[in-house]
């Protein structure tokens, strides 16, 4: 009986420790009341009941965030916001998950959560920079900074070549920003208002701004000096002529040949008929001088030709004229005839090359400017090697005496020339090639005879198809 009792008692007794021990634990993991000690942000919430947590977290998150920032940059230029609008969010999960565990699950799980929570919490601070992006726009760096002014280059009446330095301006520099901006915003609840009247200012890091062309980038092009000026006169040029010269001269002015380039005259006469258009004046036309559009504007490929010769550039087409030209000795000149012939050459001088071009009273002139040795020149010579006469060319005239003759047109005698081209080295001749041989068909002279008979003056010659020296086939005007 003693033992019975006693396993009674004894029983009793587990199931009393036991109802202890749950009640005890139930105590302890079912309490509202976040752990003695806690702090999140330096904000102590040890003892403070979920509810309350969780409000005042709100209440300090959102005041953080309203928090004032001053960015200043240049020229004493500020811009405030707040952080929020700057892109900057603040949370606190990590915290609030573990506030779950301490309320939510077995138990057993409650009372392991509370045992081993954290003392203390940190703030998650995210930074979306392209808020502040929105505020520090490309229209406030300009606004703020100006906008950067290219470098100018310019050919003086002189004919020296003066440089203008860029003007340069700022932008932000977002990677520097962005860090800087991360290191510096608070992330503590302990002194939001640690900026008192002010918040957070910060100097907005920024680059310099170049413009597109820099003084370095222009004087690399190596535009140095003139090498070379050529002129040839207008003469007794009538105003459709002096017209379609200044017109070919304007499209050519101020082109700029990269090295290795080909200058293409076609291209300038196309640029010239966009422009301005060419008016009427003597053109050759198999031969033969006739009224047209664009005559003499082979004067200026022919005057741009013997300054590329004396620069020792590279002639990649050219050919002369069928008739000698006025302006010209023979063997010097370059024609033009749309669609048919080209006067192209290359920049063979290692830098860039600017061609001017001007027609200045009755005289046009080419200059080149770039880079070219001081001591090194050019000479060109040219020589009529064959002189080809003019041949008759008889045509039937039945109103003249019979055997008679009248002229109806005077020859002109054809010539077949070479250039050479010489190269002086301090003054020395060093070199010396020949350039082209070039040939100027004569022109029959045109006789009328009777020669008695049908009158008839022959079986007519074939058309020849026209090609249009010194001219275009039309205007574009």
């Amino acid at each position: 009986m003693k033992k019975i009792h006693a396993a009674f008692i004894g029983v009793t007794a587990l199931i009393l420790a036991g109802s202890l021990l749950f009640g005890g634990l139930h105590l302890y993991g079912s309490q509202q009341l976040v752990p003695e000690n806690t702090q999140i942000a330096d904000w102590d919430v040890g003892g403070l009941t979920f509810t309350e947590v969780r409000s005042g977290l709100n209440q300090r998150l959102e005041s953080l965030e309203a928090l004032p920032l001053i960015l200043q940059a240049e020229r004493n230029s500020e811009l405030t916001l707040t952080l929020k609008q700057a892109g900057l969010a603040y949370e606190a999960e990590t915290f609030l998950q573990g506030l779950k565990t301490l309320e939510e699950g077995g138990l057993l799980a409650r009372v392991q959560a509370r045992r081993s929570f954290p003392h203390s919490w940190s703030l998650g601070v995210h930074l979306d920079i392209t808020a502040l992006q929105g505020s520090l726009s490309p229209a406030w760096e300009r606004e703020t900074f100006g906008t950067p002014v290219n470098a100018d280059r310019q050919i003086t009446g002189d004919d020296r070549v003066i440089y203008k330095p860029e003007q340069t301006s700022y932008e932000v520099d977002w990677l520097a920003l962005e860090n800087t901006l991360r290191a510096a915003v608070p992330t503590r609840f302990s002194n939001p208002e640690f900026l008192p009247g002010r918040g957070l200012a910060l100097e907005v890091p920024l680059v310099v701004k170049l413009p597109e062309v820099t003084l370095a980038s222009l004087k690399a092009q190596g535009i140095e000096r003139r090498i070379i000026q050529f002129s040839t006169s207008l003469g007794a040029s009538g105003p459709g002529r002096t017209f379609n010269v200044n017109a070919a001269a304007q499209a050519v002015n101020d082109t700029i040949l990269p090295p290795g380039a080909v200058f293409d005259y076609g291209k300038a006469i196309i640029k010239a008929q966009q422009d301005s258009g060419f008016r009427e004046a003597p053109v050759i036309v198999n031969g033969k001088l006739q009224p047209g559009i664009g005559g003499g504007i082979c004067q200026v490929s022919s005057t741009l030709y013997n300054a590329a010769l004396r620069t020792g550039l590279e002639i990649v087409e050219r050919r002369n004229h069928s008739l000698p030209v006025s302006y010209l000795p023979k063997g010097q000149d370059a024609t033009f005839a749309e669609g048919n012939i080209n006067f192209r050459f290359r920049n063979t001088t290692g830098k860039y090359l600017l061609i001017r071009a001007a027609v200045q009273g009755r005289t046009l002139t080419i200059k080149l400017f770039g880079t070219f040795p001081r001591n090194v020149s050019y000479s060109v010579q040219s020589q009529t090697v064959e002189v080809l006469p003019a041949a008759d060319k008889l045509v039937n005239d039945p109103s003249l005496p019979r055997g008679g003759t009248r002229v109806l047109q005077s020859g002109k005698t054809g010539y077949v020339v070479e250039t050479h081209l010489l190269r002086h080295v301090d003054g020395k001749l060093v070199e010396k090639s020949r350039l082209s041989r070039d040939t100027y068909y004569p022109q029959p002279r045109l006789v009328a005879i009777n020669r008695g008979g049908t009158g008839h003056s022959g079986t007519p010659e074939s058309p020849k198809r026209q090609v249009v020296e010194d001219g275009v086939r039309s205007s574009n005007r």
